[in-house]
């Protein structure tokens, strides 16, 4: 019997490490395919209704859905074709069982009641209880919080000093009631965050305490450079800080900084843009860049545009070497164009691995309706 027992033992454990041999091949496997990296996508039809195959959700981790709104303190739908986009996005997860799905409330428009809403603790039970209310009547994975930004005024809203700890007892009262409910709906609600690439976010925030909650902090690195707002030219999406630009700044930056504030690496997903931005009456010293300038008419054009209209139509590329990122400048017309391409994506794609970030998040989804940015990022992370 001892003897027997012991062929029985053997053979258990040769089965065992024969399983863990298995599952070891599987995950180095998915791994390779490009499963360590997450690929977000901002999609934001407004009143378009998504068509069937129209977003390409094999190459998707996650979808965020902008944007519901925020009205008498509750959340709630922004367009009226989301329920019909959100039924067109739960059906395409036939075609990706691991998408997620969530929906962004707020954005830089519709910020403007976040203040309020978060002030106190019966005003957040309201807008939370709204929250899970609406993930529930549309089967979603859960919420991102896009508010632009407590403390500050974003675009002319109303804010308040203690955005600074409501933001926080939002997000932590948030995670509690969607624990709560998981145990109910017998699946994971997500938590995540937009959060601005500056040093003013992180000054009006508490940022180490508050990623605590969520599991991603969505960094918007872009608009470092805006034409409406900063009349000289420059990078909006460069990923490295080039010596010569007057702001210094960079998402290598940024990440830094967020890190520094608290903010594991492991959570922060590195945001580019499928757009570019524009100035004109731009001089024609160093190809326009960190020159004056004014908004060009079609100031946020993007990629798809870019790409066909505007590049080898009297527009020359130039790459700015120190900060990874491309530009295009017209001589003629004196017309300056900072946006994101194939080559500065790779560079970022391998920034994101290098540095063991999240992953990719990209606003939005129809600039691109080629998925030739989107196909960069999916060929990078499946190396």
């Amino acid at each position: 019997m001892p003897h027997l027992l012991c062929g029985v033992e053997f053979l258990f454990m040769a089965v065992s490490t024969l399983l863990r041999m298995v599952v070891l091949s599987l995950l180095l496997c998915f791994g390779t395919m490009g499963g360590a990296q997450a690929v977000v996508a901002y999609v934001f039809p407004q009143n378009h209704v998504i068509r069937t195959g129209e977003i390409a959700v094999a190459k998707l981790t996650r979808i965020n859905y902008a944007f519901a709104n925020i009205k008498d303190g509750r959340m709630v739908e922004g367009f009226p074709t989301d329920a019909q986009n959100f039924a067109v996005l739960e059906a395409s997860k036939k075609q990706n069982p691991s998408l997620t799905i969530l929906v962004s409330v707020g954005g830089w428009l519709w910020s403007g009641n976040f203040s309020d809403m978060a002030l106190t603790p019966e005003s957040r039970a309201v807008f939370i209880q709204s929250a899970v209310e609406f993930i529930e009547r549309y089967h979603l994975d859960g919420l991102d919080v896009d508010w632009e930004y407590p403390g500050l005024p974003g675009a002319g809203n109303h804010f308040r000093p203690e955005d600074k700890q409501n933001y926080t007892l939002l997000l932590k009262e948030l995670r509690e009631r969607f624990s709560s409910e998981e145990k109910t709906l017998h699946r994971r609600l997500y938590l995540t965050i937009a959060a601005g690439a500056t040093s003013d976010v992180l000054a009006h925030t508490e940022m180490g305490e508050a990623q605590k909650y969520v599991d991603t902090v969505n960094l918007m690195a872009y608009d470092y450079y805006e034409p409406d707002s900063d009349k000289t030219t420059g990078n909006h999406a460069p990923l490295f800080t080039d010596p010569a630009d007057p702001k210094k700044i960079s998402a290598d930056r940024s990440v830094h900084e967020y890190t520094a504030a608290g903010v594991p690496a492991e959570k922060i997903l590195l945001g580019v843009p499928f757009y570019g931005h524009a100035w004109k009456n731009v001089p024609d010293v160093n190809h326009g860049l960190f020159q004056s300038g004014l908004p060009s008419p079609g100031t946020f054009p993007g990629y798809a545009d870019i790409a066909t209209k505007v590049l080898n139509h009297g527009f020359t590329r130039y790459w700015d070497e120190a900060a990874s990122a491309p530009y295009l400048y017209n001589s003629t017309n004196k017309v300056f164009i900072s946006y994101e391409d194939t080559e500065s994506l790779t560079a970022k794609c391998r920034y994101v691995k290098g540095h063991h970030l999240a992953g990719i998040m990209f606003w939005d989804y129809a600039s691109d309706p080629s998925e030739k940015l989107l196909d960069t990022i999916d060929a990078e992370f499946r190396k």
